[in-house]
C-alpha cells in the first residue's frame, strides 16, 4: 500500500470517528460473542428451534469463522462463507437457515454495540434453485383406508390430523381441557417436542378452530374409552408423558403404510391433504390461512399452493367452458 492510499484510507476512518453520532463500538470474534449469545439469546428459544441453530453452529459457522472478528465479516467473507458451506453438498434451502442463524447473530451483536456489517442476502450470490420439492399429500382414497385399519388411540390422532389440519406437535400437546365438545371448538394453546411440552410455533398458531361434526362424534366416542393422565392428555406414552412424533411415524403410520403400499413420509402430509381439501371445497385463501394459522396468507399459496391438484384444472376448465373459445367462428374479413 502507498503512503497516499494509506492517508486516503484514514480519512474514511477519521471521517466516521469525527461524526456527531460517533460511538465507540465494541470489538470481539465470532467465538468470544457467541458464547455469550449462547447464554443470553439461545436459551430462551423453544428447544425445537434451539436444536436446529446449535447445528449451524455446530456444523458451518464456529468451524469457519470462529476466529474471525465480527468486524471483518463483510459482504466479501460473507460470499466466500456462502460458498464454502454450498460446497458441503448442503441444499439452497439450507444455506438460506443458516444466513437467517447468522443474521440473527449479527442483529444481536449490533443492538448491544459492537461493530459488525449486517447480511444483506440480496448482495450474495446464492446457490441456484433446485428442482421444487413438493411434499406428500394423503389422496382422499389413502386417508380413508389409512383410518380404516388404524387403532386407537392413533386413529383419534390422525382423524384430528385430517380434519383440522394441525401440525404434530400441536396434537400431540392437546388436552381435554383444549376441546368445548359442547360449542364444538378446539383450542390450540401448546405444542409438543420429543416428549416435551413447550409453547406453539407463533402468536398466530394459538387460537380456536371449530370442530367439524363428524370429528366431534369420534372425539366422544374416544373419551369415553380415554385412560386419565395427570396432565389430561389426549395421548400420553407408558410414562404418563406426549408421544414423539417421529415414534409415532415410525411405529404406527409407517406400519400402515407399508400394508396399504403407499409411500413412506411423515404426519405433515395430513396437514397438506387437509390443505388439498379445504381448497377443493372452495375455501378462499383467507378461510385457508386462518385455519392453517399462518401469519401471511401469501405462505399458504407458495407452501401450499401446489396440493391443489385437480381442483384447480377445474377452475381453469371452467374459465375455457364460459369463454367457449371454439364455439363461435371467426368473421371473414374482405
Amino acid at each position: 500500500m502507498t503512503r497516499p492510499l494509506a492517508e486516503r484510507r484514514m480519512q474514511v476512518v477519521l471521517s466516521r470517528i469525527n461524526g456527531l453520532d460517533y460511538r465507540p463500538g465494541r470489538v470481539a470474534t465470532f467465538d468470544e460473542f457467541i458464547e455469550r449469545w449462547r447464554e443470553e439469546v439461545l436459551t430462551k428459544q423453544q428447544p425445537s428451534s434451539a436444536r436446529a441453530v446449535k447445528s449451524h453452529l455446530t456444523c458451518y459457522i464456529l468451524p469457519q469463522l470462529g476466529k474471525l472478528r465480527l468486524a471483518s465479516f463483510g459482504v466479501e467473507n460473507q460470499q466466500s462463507f456462502v460458498t464454502r458451506v454450498f460446497e458441503k453438498g448442503v441444499s439452497r434451502k439450507t444455506v438460506l437457515n443458516v444466513l437467517g442463524t447468522l443474521s440473527s447473530i449479527l442483529s444481536t451483536a449490533r443492538d448491544w454495540g459492537y461493530i459488525c456489517e449486517q447480511i444483506d442476502v440480496k448482495k450474495l450470490r446464492l446457490p441456484p434453485r433446485s428442482v421444487r420439492f413438493e411434499a406428500p399429500c394423503f389422496t382422499v382414497d389413502q386417508l380413508q383406508n389409512i383410518l380404516a385399519i388404524a387403532q386407537e388411540p392413533w386413529r383419534t390422532l390422525f382423524c384430528i390430523l385430517t380434519l383440522e389440519g394441525l401440525r404434530a406437535g400441536e396434537v400431540l400437546g392437546l388436552q381435554w381441557g383444549d376441546i368445548d365438545l359442547e360449542r364444538q371448538l378446539l383450542h390450540i394453546r401448546r405444542s409438543a417436542w420429543y416428549g416435551k411440552i413447550q409453547t406453539v410455533k407463533s402468536q398466530a398458531s394459538e387460537t380456536v378452530l371449530p370442530i367439524p361434526a363428524a370429528l366431534l362424534a369420534i372425539l366422544k366416542s374416544y373419551r369415553a374409552k380415554w385412560k386419565p393422565n395427570e396432565q389430561g392428555l389426549l395421548f400420553v406414552t407408558r410414562n404418563g408423558r406426549p408421544p414423539s412424533s417421529n415414534k409415532v411415524v415410525e411405529y404406527r403410520l409407517w406400519t400402515i403404510l407399508d400394508a396399504l403400499g403407499i409411500p413412506r413420509c411423515g404426519l405433515h402430509a395430513f396437514r397438506h391433504a387437509h390443505t388439498a381439501l379445504l381448497l377443493h371445497s372452495g375455501a378462499t385463501p383467507k378461510v385457508t390461512q386462518r385455519q392453517l394459522r399462518h401469519a401471511d396468507a401469501r405462505t399458504t399459496l407458495q407452501v401450499y399452493g401446489h396440493v391443489v391438484g385437480d381442483a384447480h384444472r377445474e377452475a381453469v376448465e371452467k374459465v375455457s367452458s364460459i369463454v367457449d373459445a371454439n364455439g363461435r367462428q371467426p368473421a371473414t374479413i374482405n
